[in-house]
């Protein structure tokens, strides 16, 4: 199973989150399948890479809360068609 959660990267103190697409048995700073967003939540600051994370949950991924209170804040599940019966 994939799901969409957050990768510390940054220095001590200093913290920045890549959002990335990984499977659920890796660990946390694990091989990713891809990087598809940025969080800086010191300058609160999102980079989101709309149509990678789309894909990525219509082929059945699971974010994690954090994850889904960001994609939620930017407005990504407004735009998609995810809540819409094929």
């Amino acid at each position: 199973m994939v799901k969409l959660r957050l990768k510390r990267c940054g220095r001590k103190q200093r913290a920045v989150y890549r959002i990335v697409a990984i499977d659920v048995q890796s660990r946390r700073e694990g091989r990713d399948l891809r990087k598809v967003g940025f969080y800086d939540p010191i300058n609160n600051q999102t980079y989101l890479n709309v149509p990678a994370i789309l894909d990525f949950l219509k082929k059945g991924a699971q974010p994690t809360g954090t994850v889904y209170d960001i994609l939620r804040k930017a407005g990504v599940f407004t735009e998609s068609n995810l809540n819409q019966p094929n």
